[in-house]
């Protein structure tokens, strides 16, 4: 059996290869079809080529929600052990739109290394934690497992609702009980933090219908957008007023109340718009319940309607329920945090995240699932990058906790 000082030595010496990995696979996008793009096929064609030496690889491709002629692909690669648990390592292929490509400074799918950083979508979420993985579970591939088999899971369609990914593979039971479900997506600078809880999920789309007419005479029209910013500004005070209270165990501790995405309205000053609609995405304190929250918000719409004569509509978008914090005294949490503290020196602490992750998917099912790498928080920004000294220290961390359980 190899020992861990060899283990770590071996993950110190490919680090080349794994800043050479991470850029070819950043260059294939992995887009959701409501997003734009094709899915995680040609990504997972890509990660096929990387699965030598498991002793079991499957590959579940599922028809997308939106677009059933795209296909969102999963792979599962097994190494087995002697025990019946497995050791899960989940990530996720799929990535979030570049956004306005001018506050970019290099291509989003053309990844340059510079300073130590590597730029491009899907770096740090969650390019960072497939590789990690990939590269941790190499120095083990020749040897006999003793212990826990040692699985890899990376999914689709985690940037948008998880229902083509692991929401799939846990109905297609993949995961068995008494595994130990590792989710490398929740970051910390230092390392410092593992997530153990997450919040409820609300995305609410609103949707105003009033009149067009010229600006001269707003009398003669419903302004759609004045609506809807009246209506905004009264959702977040009541929103902030009746489900106020804080959590500590939580980050931000608060439930949050953020409006996103919106639209144009109209492409001239003069003209009062008919139309307008805006989201909100809703983090909620596990301690509410999420239907108060829509019902609140159907409530102030239908005021709203009433009093200036628009139609409003509340369309829930998605609604992700928090599944039961996940012990503090499994093997899988003091493994970790063992691990985490022989590699970066600390002793992480528990904390529960706004979300989401596919971790809240196997707590709804009854698992223990824990989520932890390190990161800087450029996720989902313009000139997302990860750190080359970030994802050396999570591979050492996870072949730490491979060496523990496995061997």
């Amino acid at each position: 059996m190899k020992s861990l000082e060899t283990v770590l030595k071996e993950v110190e010496s490919m680090e080349q290869e794994i800043i050479e990995t991470t850029m070819e696979m950043i260059r294939i996008p992995a887009l959701a079809p409501i997003n734009g793009g094709d899915g995680e096929s040609r990504k997972a064609d890509y990660l096929m080529t990387r699965t030598g030496g498991f002793d079991q690889v499957r590959r579940f491709d599922v028809p997308d929600t939106v677009d059933p002629n795209v296909m969102r692909s999963n792979i599962i690669a097994v190494k087995k052990g002697k025990r019946k648990e497995t050791l899960w390592f989940v990530s996720h292929m799929d990535v979030v739109p570049t956004g306005d490509p001018e506050l970019w400074d290099t291509p989003p799918f053309d990844p340059v290394l510079k300073d130590g950083k590597v730029y491009g979508r899907g770096t740090e979420d969650d390019g960072q934690s497939v590789i990690s993985t990939m590269f941790a579970s190499r120095p083990f591939l020749d040897q006999e497992f003793e212990g826990m088999s040692l699985g890899i899971a990376w999914v689709a369609d985690e940037e948008t609702n998880s229902t083509c990914g692991i929401q799939h593979l846990l109905s297609q039971g993949v995961f068995q009980p008494g595994d130990i479900i590792m989710v490398p997506d929740h970051c910390s600078p230092d390392g410092s933090t593992i997530a153990m809880a997450e919040k409820h999920i609300i995305w609410l789309k609103f949707c105003i219908e009033g009149k067009t007419t010229h600006a001269s005479t707003p009398g003669l029209g419903i302004n759609a957008y004045k609506v809807s910013t009246m209506l905004l500004m009264d959702l977040i005070e009541s929103f902030d007023g009746r489900f106020g209270d804080r959590d500590t165990m939580y980050r931000p501790s608060n439930s949050t109340f953020e409006p996103t995405k919106s639209i144009a309205t109209v492409e001239n000053v003069n003209t009062i718009p008919g139309y307008d609609e805006f989201c909100m995405d809703i983090r909620l304190n596990p301690n509410y319940d999420p239907e108060l929250v829509i019902r609140m918000a159907e409530e102030i719409a239908g005021i709203y309607a009433e009093s200036t004569g628009a139609k409003i509509t509340v369309e829930v978008l998605q609604k992700a329920i928090a599944g039961k914090p996940s012990s503090l005294e499994s093997v899988g949490y003091k493994a970790l945090s063992d691990s985490i503290e022989e590699v970066m020196g600390r002793v992480p602490e528990p904390i529960g995240i706004a979300g989401g992750t596919c971790a809240n998917f196997f707590r709804l099912k009854g698992f223990d699932a824990y989520a932890w790498q390190t990161g800087d928080g450029s996720l989902h920004a313009p000139n997302e990058y990860m750190l080359v000294k970030n994802v050396m220290n999570d591979t050492k961390v996870f072949a730490t906790l491979i060496h523990k359980l496995c061997m």
